[in-house]
């Protein structure tokens, strides 16, 4: 088995007023996207690495 990462990103959606998650390869992707939506004194976003296992499965 091969443990990875991915990055979580938990952040607050004024546009709609409700909170939301997103998922990103890489740590660099995460914060660039949490950045773009932490524009306003109300936002917040929250970024969260994630160890994932991936699972061989023989054919």
């Amino acid at each position: 088995m091969e443990k990875q990462q991915e990055f979580h990103v938990t952040y607050f959606d004024a546009d709609c007023g409700r909170i939301r998650a997103e998922s990103f390869d890489t740590k660099e992707e995460a914060e660039r996207f949490a950045s773009r939506n932490c524009t306003g004194e109300d936002s917040w976003a929250v970024v969260d690495a994630v160890a994932i296992e991936q699972v061989r499965i023989a054919a």
